[in-house]
């Protein structure tokens, strides 16, 4: 996963798939999340991100702990 932040455009990304988008979806409040092929999410978008007090001038802080990561197994349609 990566983060980046546009300060020109006010967008916090979160980008989760290294795969193109081929829909999105705006939701309520300015979040923008785009799905891939097999309709899975790839990036989330927040629009307005400093004026939301998602992130502040000087200062970015990003924590991530994970102690195990669970596998996980999905049937798709049919299976």
């Amino acid at each position: 996963m990566r983060i980046r932040y546009d300060s020109e455009a006010d967008i916090l990304l979160f980008v989760l798939r290294d795969l193109p988008p081929v829909d999105a979806v705006e939701e309520a409040g300015g979040v923008i999340i785009s799905y891939g092929e097999d309709g899975e999410a790839v990036s989330a978008e927040f629009l307005h991100a400093s004026v939301r007090h998602l992130i502040r001038t000087g200062e970015i802080s990003v924590t991530l702990q994970a102690e195990r990561v669970p596998e996980r197994v999905y049937a798709t349609a049919g299976t």
